[in-house]
């Protein structure tokens, strides 16, 4: 008898909810920066390198925050970790709207990787444990649509706040989450799953996943080769656009918009596909599209091909995106899905955070197209060869089993 009850899933929209307005708040408190290299460059005084060089570091401490809430989501439970992650990096944002110099600023953007590690951990280990499991794939891409959408709102404000009230205030905005703890205290109820998996203390998360250490290894492979493929494709590409093909940086954030719309899609559609045809066939169906268009994203003659190809492109990055939240949280152990997820998702981040550095010293070198297409290429084809070889527990029962007693 399959033991989700119905009622057992009655907070799965608010859960799911949480979850993606909490991933989407934070992908725009980090995208804000991709916007703002040229003016933080001009107002501080230093190279573009180094403004590049400060998402570097927010990705490198993502690791820490995953650590942090994650021991805390497996051992105290998940909603409490999530409503303090999210006042705390929305604190963090609204003090980089102040920063006063280059030292200052990069010191609180590595205190906000803190605390954007630990949200999409906890988030998605609440989201996929409320969910039923016939949902399950298009929760998933509907949860992490929201790091699109993230994206989407930071070229907005780029475009309409940026260029009337100045940079400050596009971190300012970025305080505004702390808000949607209230909303998480007051309708998401703590996770079923988690109450009957909980961990007797955080010692024994830790060995569980040392435990199953092959299984975590490959998790952390797979995730580090998703972050090449989607900083490899986001983060520089306003630059891009500006830099080869010298549209304004309104233009620059219009295309963004587009093809933040095709990851929004895109993340639901596979997301979707991949309860039917499962998690790995889905990624790869999605990474074929992104071979297909790489000679339109990066070598487009006109803006009108360029966007064309920025659209697919984002389709397909986030198609396989889409997947990931549900691909991560079946893969781990129940009494550590608060921490496996998510600290292999933010290890990924750890080891792919020099991408936008090495990209940069490779447009040096072969030309601003072909240091993005060239190192996606590589990326595309060791993603395909991790799936095809990977493990998959497509639409496995979060729940323990029910005890059988003699009568």
């Amino acid at each position: 008898m399959d033991r989700e009850a119905p009622h057992q899933h009655k907070g799965t929209k608010h859960a799911v909810l949480a979850g993606f307005l909490g991933w989407t708040l934070d992908a725009f408190d980090f995208f804000v920066v991709v916007f703002l290299i040229g003016a933080l460059s001009h107002q501080f005084g230093v190279g573009k390198k180094e403004i590049v060089l400060t998402l570097a570091i927010t990705l490198f401490t993502r690791p820490i925050g995953a650590v942090i809430f994650g021991l805390l989501a497996d051992r105290y439970g998940r909603r409490t970790p999530l409503m303090i992650n999210v006042i705390y990096f929305s604190v963090i944002d609204l003090f980089c709207g102040f920063a006063p110099n280059f030292t200052v600023f990069l010191i609180l953007r590595a205190l906000f990787g803190i605390g954007m590690g630990g949200e999409w951990g906890v988030g998605a280990s609440l989201a996929m444990e409320a969910a039923p499991k016939r949902w399950r794939g298009i929760l998933s891409g509907v949860l992490q649509c929201g790091y699109s959408v993230g994206y989407l709102l930071a070229a907005l404000a780029a475009r309409y706040v940026l260029p009337v009230w100045g940079w400050r205030p596009m971190f300012w905005i970025g305080a505004l989450p702390a808000l949607l703890a209230f909303y998480i205290q007051a309708k998401v109820p703590e996770s079923e799953v988690w109450k009957e998996n909980r961990a007797a203390s955080m010692k024994q998360v830790v060995y569980v996943v040392a435990q199953n250490w092959r299984r975590f290894a490959y998790m952390v492979a797979l995730m580090t080769f998703m972050m090449f493929l989607s900083h490899g494709t986001q983060d520089l590409y306003p630059d891009f656009l500006q830099d080869v093909h010298k549209l304004s940086a309104a233009a620059s954030a219009n295309i963004a918009v587009l093809y933040n719309l095709g990851a929004i899609v895109g993340a639901i559609i596979f997301g979707h596909f991949s309860q039917a045809a499962g998690r790995r066939r889905s990624m790869m169906a999605s990474l074929g599209m992104c071979l297909l268009v790489i000679p339109f994203w990066a070598f487009g003659s006109t803006a009108f091909v360029v966007a064309a190809g920025a659209f697919f492109m984002q389709l397909g990055v986030q198609g396989a995106w889409g997947v990931i939240p549900v691909h991560l949280n079946e893969l781990s152990v129940d009494s550590a899905r608060g921490l496996m997820p998510g600290f292999a998702y933010q290890l990924g981040i750890l080891l792919a955070a020099p991408t936008n550095s090495v990209q940069y010293l490779l447009r040096d070198r072969v030309g601003y197209q072909w240091a993005l297409a060239g190192f996606e290429l590589v990326t595309i084809f060791g993603l395909i060869l991790l799936l095809w070889r990977g493990a998959e527990d497509h639409s496995r029962s979060f729940h323990r089993a029910p005890q059988v007693t003699e009568s």
